[in-house]
């Protein structure tokens, strides 16, 4: 049994299109084509990164930044070296 990732990401909602934009500030930066309301946002988010990392949704948990465009996720069921091999397949 893999130990859950967790997963440091800072969150730009209302953008034109859903992805990965590198790094800032130690955090990774996923732009959401989602709006910041009534949890519209973290599903999203929550859906992107699963379909990303090729888990379920129900394997990535939002532990904290509910209200924040700083969030961290636990990713459950993913090994850290899958995380990072494809983290660096999709840098612009």
């Amino acid at each position: 049994m893999t130990a859950p990732v967790r997963l440091s990401v800072r969150v730009i909602p209302n953008a034109k299109k859903t992805r990965f934009d590198g790094y800032r500030e130690g955090e990774l930066v996923l732009r959401l084509n989602a709006l910041p309301q009534d949890g519209k946002a973290n599903k999203a988010a929550i859906e992107y990164i699963a379909e990303f990392f090729g888990v379920s949704r129900s394997s990535v948990l939002l532990v904290s930044g509910e209200k924040s465009r700083h969030k961290i996720f636990q990713i459950v069921g993913l090994q850290s070296d899958v995380l990072e091999r494809k983290l660096a397949g999709s840098q612009p």
